[in-house]
């Protein structure tokens, strides 16, 4: 196990040494970025000034010796001035010569400045060119010279002397200043070959260090991406879970109840089933050929609100996006912005699940006797809603048997004012009926033909004769 300590917090805590391994590794790497850059400037600041000053070399170098030619020239055409007109014409006419062909030769050694800009086999031709040439503008003042000694032949022996002694000491001088201009352009084709040859090399390394990081990086992004960033980190809980983690729960957040959820949610237990942390992890994961480029910020929003609402205490993004980033470089404390969240790289994720735990592992006891005040005011207000439960159940029943009572006493007093009103009428039909017995009762011949002298009349006809008495 090796200790790190936080540059931030000062917090220590211990990692395994896969994890240590992939820390250092994470350094190495951004280091040899850094150096490979530097190493790269360095060498192409380097071929530029040894370019420049090769350029400079060659320019004072043709300067030096086109000044020496003129200056010979010069003592020469000096020195045949009394000769005579034939014979000055002639001298003129070799230093006219002469002076073209330096000028051709100075227009040539420009354009070899021009051309020395680039590399490789153009400056060789052209320093072979100008000094063909050369040659040939020597061969033709050979020539000329001999033209000019068949002229002035006859001059005398002495001018012939001095004409021929001066045309030599300018061939002799000519010849080694070809020899010279040609010796020091073969030496800067050997140096700018060696040049371009070591710089060759060491640009080949470079490359070949830079193609193996790509292949590298390239080899651990394919990786991921295809097993999934989700299924390396559960495999990579797996392999420690009964090691590292026996009472802990970790798995996918499948609950959606709230709209939106979590990759994985993990949780961790005392020994006595006390819950001491929770961490909601979301994983985002995209190819280096991705047209449109995520960044972490964007996500950080939704995992806060998540983690809320799913009661959980930490949120971690593991994130394989802004792989170029200076700050996404391990584990970044993004607390600023959103409480308790952390963004880390794959390989750090189970060290921040430990340095988590381990931070939270002495909160323990104090969660354990919270949970026990918790369930003894869960068991108090259990009891008080039991009780009040009761009442509300007692005082409802109590108040429906007085409803029913209430409505039994009122069927009741319908029913004496039904029975009232049917006594009543029978009274009345008892009345009624002795009126009409009374009336019966009074009713008789008499009294029906009282004042009804017809119906008297009718019904004493209708009664028999009396007999008469006996006397």
């Amino acid at each position: 196990m090796n200790e790190i300590k936080c540059p931030h917090c000062g917090a220590a805590f211990t990692i395994d040494e896969a994890e240590y391994a992939s820390l250092v590794q994470q350094v190495r790497t951004a280091e040899f970025e850094m150096e490979l850059h530097a190493r790269l400037a360095e060498a192409d600041k380097a071929k530029k000034a040894e370019i420049a000053l090769a350029e400079a070399k060659v320019a004072h170098q043709a300067q030096d010796a086109a000044t020496k030619k003129d200056a010979e020239i010069q003592r020469l055409k000096n020195e045949v001035e009394g000769a005579g007109n034939a014979q000055a014409l002639a001298i003129a006419e070799a230093a006219t010569n002469a002076e073209k062909a330096l000028g051709a030769k100075d227009a040539e050694l420009e354009r070899l400045k021009a051309e020395l800009e680039g590399t490789g086999t153009t400056q060789a031709l052209a320093v072979a060119k100008v000094a063909e040439e050369a040659q040939k503008a020597a061969a033709e003042k050979d020539a000329e010279i001999l033209r000019l000694r068949a002229e002035i032949d006859g001059a005398g022996t002495s001018q012939e002397l001095a004409v021929t002694k001066a045309v030599s000491e300018v061939r002799q001088k000519l010849i080694a200043a070809e020899s010279q201009l040609a010796l020091q352009a073969v030496e800067q084709q050997v140096k700018e070959s060696a040049l371009k040859e070591s710089h060759s090399k060491e640009v080949a390394l470079l490359r070949e260090q830079v193609e193996q990081y790509r292949d590298f990086k390239a080899k651990q992004s394919v990786k991921l991406l295809g097993e999934s960033l989700e299924q390396h980190c559960e495999t990579e809980f797996n392999r420690v879970r009964a090691m590292a983690f026996p009472n802990a729960k970790f798995g996918k957040d499948n609950d959606v109840s709230t709209g939106t959820k979590g990759d994985y949610i993990f949780r961790d237990f005392s020994d006595d089933g006390v819950e001491f942390i929770s961490i909601m992890f979301d994983m985002k994961n995209e190819a280096d050929t991705s047209a449109t480029k995520k960044k972490n910020v964007d996500f950080l929003a939704k995992l806060d609100k998540d983690r809320r609402d799913k009661g959980c205490e930490y949120a971690v993004l593991v994130s394989m996006l802004e792989d170029d980033s200076d700050l996404y470089t391990g584990i970044t404390d993004v607390s600023h912005e959103y409480p308790k969240m952390f963004v880390v790289r794959p390989q750090f994720f189970l060290a921040i699940i430990a340095l988590l735990r381990n931070a939270t592992q002495g909160t323990i006891q104090v969660k354990a006797e919270l949970e026990q005040l918790k369930q003894q005011n869960i068991d108090i207000t259990g009891f008080e809603s039991k009780l009040f439960d009761f009442q509300t159940r007692f005082t409802k029943n109590v108040g429906d048997a007085a409803t029913q009572y209430d409505k039994a006493i009122d069927t009741i007093d319908d029913a004496i004012k039904k029975l009232e009103g049917t006594k009543e009428a029978l009274r009345l039909w008892v009345k009624h009926l002795n009126t009409a017995s009374g009336r019966a009762n009074d009713l008789t011949i008499r009294s029906l033909t009282r004042g009804n002298e017809t119906m008297k009349q009718k019904f004493a006809e209708l009664e028999p004769p009396q007999e008469p008495e006996a006397a």
